[in-house]
């Protein structure tokens, strides 16, 4: 069986969107899927810096990747718009049983029109609510057109997969119905409590104070500066240099953060995901999210995973992992004065932060990648065989289009 994954973002760029892509073409090339992935093409600069490995082992995937620009005001992401019959030319030359869109925008829109052209089943993937990312960047008037789009793009697709319960009922009141809930997973091997160590605590500037942890773009969507304002109340609460902040991450934003953050807050950009980054989570005390536009929460379930209490807003993909009092502490949309106090808790009450430390790993431990992918591979199977599509005779694959 080959899948042909058509996305507007891949390793090396970090995202929750290309980790899940990675993370699907490595476990299912280990179940006997042959996989290939259309992609913008990323600077020489950015893949000297990141080995892909650091995403998820290593996997023989063909890379097609299309020439593409830096993203106005926001570098780090690539834009790519490749056309219909580039794709086209691909799947005539891989011959892939299934087209998997990542994306609705640029190589994911290209590559649906594509695989319609060409008599593929087309499945398609919501990672991320555009339409509530109108209201953070203050464009609410166009709500509604982002949300009839992403409806029209979804709608001619043989199944979508979302990563949660309520961005599932979001796709089903926007008219679609084979909406699956897939891409919840997490390593619970590398993301573990059992990294922690004094000597690491030391080495990252730690020493005894109650760290909290930050992991996300810094970009105005995940209100990272409400993360940085309640922990400067937070820290007015306490003696001084009782707690510590650490973001991880990078963004539009970041410069701004960087000069407007209080005392006690450490900016570490980003980091390699199999070394530097499980360790940072391991040895933190506590993790803080202020983001109510995602679909999934991947870093928050990589927070609990690492046995690190969660102080977030249960919507989204977040509200359903998130449990007040079992594995974290809820505060409401907005209330940066409840959020500092739900911190001060934690880092004052010894046992409330130990016992929601072992609910966060417990209300993991069954989301691993391995039984993700098998329900990947086994709803694959179920769309190609009620569909009747007939392969494309393979040709030669070649690595970068």
């Amino acid at each position: 069986m080959r899948v042909l994954y058509c996305t507007d973002t891949y390793p090396p760029q970090m995202n929750g969107v290309s980790i899940v892509t990675a993370a699907s073409v490595t476990g299912l090339a280990r179940l006997g899927w042959e996989c290939a992935v259309a992609t913008p093409r990323y600077p020489p600069a950015v893949h000297a810096a990141w080995n892909r490995d650091f995403v998820t082992q290593r996997s023989e995937e063909a890379v097609f990747d299309f020439p593409s620009v830096a993203a106005p005001f926001y570098p780090d992401i690539r834009l790519a718009g490749p056309r219909v019959g580039q794709l086209e030319r691909i799947i005539r030359r891989f011959g892939p049983d299934l087209v998997h869109c990542q994306t609705e925008f640029g190589v994911g829109r290209a590559g649906k029109a594509a695989a319609a052209r060409m008599g593929v089943p087309v499945v398609s993937s919501y990672h991320t609510d555009f339409a509530r990312y109108t209201e953070a960047y203050r464009a609410r008037w166009l709500e509604g057109i982002v949300s009839r789009y992403l409806a029209r793009f979804h709608r001619t697709s043989c199944r979508v997969y979302t990563p949660s319960t309520v961005s599932r009922q979001d796709l089903l009141r926007l008219g679609l119905t084979d909406v699956e809930v897939w891409g919840r997973g997490v390593d619970t091997e590398l993301f573990h409590p059992g990294r922690r160590s004094e000597a690491l605590r030391a080495a990252l500037g730690m020493g005894s104070r109650y760290t909290f942890l930050y992991v996300g773009r810094l970009a105005l969507e995940k209100r990272p500066d409400q993360v940085l304002d309640a922990f400067r109340l937070a820290s007015a609460m306490l003696p001084r240099g009782v707690i510590h902040l650490v973001i991880a991450g990078t963004g539009p934003r970041e410069k701004e953060l960087r000069a407007s953050a209080p005392r006690g807050v450490t900016f570490l950009g980003l980091l390699d995901r199999r070394g530097r980054l499980p360790d940072l989570y391991a040895n933190c005390d506590a993790f803080v999210f202020a983001s109510v536009t995602e679909t999934l929460g991947l870093v928050v379930l990589e927070a609990m995973s690492s046995g690190l209490p969660v102080i977030a807003i249960p919507a989204g993909g977040v509200r359903d992992h998130l449990r007040d009092g079992r594995n974290g502490l809820a505060c409401r949309e907005g209330d940066v004065q409840g959020m500092a106090l739900a911190m001060a808790r934690v880092a004052t009450e010894w046992g409330l932060s130990r016992r929601l430390a072992r609910g966060a790993r417990a209300s993991v431990e069954e989301l691993s990648w391995v039984k993700e992918i098998e329900r990947l591979d086994r709803s694959y199977r179920e769309v190609i065989d009620s569909t009747g599509g007939e392969r494309i005779t393979k040709r030669s694959v070649a690595v970068n289009y």
